[in-house]
């Protein structure tokens, strides 16, 4: 086992990079500003104290976002954020999801913005299930910040925390569900550290469940070589296991973080941030910087393509694409080839998700809502869980998540199936 971490053993260019980071460096948080690119909306775990699905735009804590962006958008977003803010040091992956369980287009977007500006420190956030089969890759593509949020050691413990682990396409449950995703954040944890990669550990305090054991989930990751752990209060949120949880207090946050100081730096400046935030730590312009708002943002046009693509909407009015798929009870339908689209038809369907902790539990109305959109190419929403996703993709409907105008998306849909044909041709054309 690796020995405590050791500021001197910090390469030079990563103890700079630290230095521009507001989570690493409290010196600096007022400084350097951040930003949360919102391109992983897929998530492999289900905490008790989560729920993605709820979302306000005053809203601050972890998993809430207005907008999933593609690794294109999340780009465009950044050249104008980068634009506006000048003392922008810092893009982040922390979700909405889980920043490994859609590594495909975390690393995308850092490959993109880091073709551009090397001047860039990366970062991502994660349950760290996934961290042994990522490792390698987040220590090759030159990320050199990672946060993982371990609340437990002890499986009991944790089989109160997480309702589910879902893994190599198997769902566990209780404590297994806890012993092995804490295998894997050990297993992940160690293997980035001997790699010069600074690991801050995220621990959310539930009173009555880990309080008490949290001092042995630090002295853990400390002897694991960590840099940092984050001890934060539950945030109840709506819809979630723990919705009627009483907020952990900052009176009893700061008693554990000065106990555990004796064993390890404490992160005391943490804003529990949102998936999409934007500025410094203590001024988030997220709401500013949406997409939406951005008088640059009209998608490209697309090559012309060889046939006329119909595409499913899920919009309140008509204009924006701003309903979750599981919210909508209609489809807008259009046909259009990426220029000029035509309004076909509007379809019903039953509302299936309540926005509750989990959508789904009347399958039959899920699987009837899919069935409404077969004819369609894709289907353009604002959010989708996973496993509707998946539904979709096995009837051949691809699911583009977007926030803009239903124009703008349109012309973004279509762009990205005509990629997709091509990329589908190019493979033939090899095999």
């Amino acid at each position: 086992m690796m020995s405590n971490f050791c500021p001197g053993s910090i390469p030079a260019h990563i103890l700079e990079q630290t230095r521009k980071h507001p989570c690493y460096s409290v010196e600096v948080h007022h400084q350097f500003a951040r930003m949360h690119l919102p391109v992983a909306p897929g998530c492999n775990i289900q905490c008790n104290y989560c729920n993605r699905k709820f979302d306000c735009v005053n809203e601050s804590r972890p998993g809430v976002t207005s907008e999933v962006l593609t690794p294109a958008l999340a780009f465009e977003k950044f050249r104008w954020v980068k634009e506006k803010i000048g003392e922008l040091t810092v893009v982040g992956i922390a979700g909405p999801g889980d920043a490994l369980a859609d590594w495909q287009y975390t690393r995308q977007t850092i490959e993109r913005i880091k073709a551009v500006d090397d001047s860039i420190v990366f970062c991502l956030s994660t349950n760290g299930l996934l961290l042994p089969e990522y490792a390698q890759e987040i220590v090759d593509v030159g990320i050199h910040h990672v946060t993982v949020t371990m609340n437990a050691l002890d499986p009991e413990i944790g089989a109160q925390i997480y309702k589910f682990v879902s893994y190599q396409g198997k769902r566990y449950q209780g404590v297994a569900a806890a012993e092995l995703l804490c295998r894997n954040q050990l297993a992940g944890i160690q293997y980035l550290t001997e790699r010069n990669v600074l690991v801050k550990v995220n621990i959310v305090m539930v009173k009555g469940i880990n309080d008490r054991h949290i001092p042995d989930v630090v002295k853990k990751v400390k002897a694991l070589g960590v840099f940092i752990t984050n001890i934060m209060p539950l945030i109840p949120a709506p819809g979630s296991a723990f919705e009627h949880f009483a907020q952990t207090s900052m009176k009893e946050i700061n008693e554990m973080r000065n106990l555990c100081e004796l064993d390890i730096q404490q992160m005391r400046h943490c804003k529990q941030c949102r998936a999409d935030a934007v500025g410094l730590l203590n001024e988030d312009r997220s709401s500013e910087f949406r997409m939406c708002n951005n008088p640059d943002n009209q998608a490209p046009e697309p090559p012309v393509p060889r046939r006329q693509y119909r595409i499913a909407v899920t919009s309140k009015y008509g204009r924006l694409v701003d309903q979750h798929f599981g919210h909508a009870a209609e489809f807008i339908i259009y046909q259009g080839d990426g220029r000029e689209f035509k309004l076909l038809e509007r379809r019903s369907v039953h509302k299936y998700c309540s926005g509750m902790e989990e959508c789904g539990e009347e399958e039959a109305k899920r699987e009837s809502t899919i069935r409404t959109v077969k004819d369609c190419q894709a289907v353009l929403t604002m959010r989708i869980g996973q496993h509707a996703k998946e539904k979709l993709a096995e009837q051949g409907t691809q699911s583009i998540e977007y926030c803009d105008s239903v124009e703008n998306g349109l012309r973004q849909a279509v762009k990205t199936l005509v990629e997709q044909d091509a990329a589908v041709r190019k493979g033939e054309k090899a095999g």
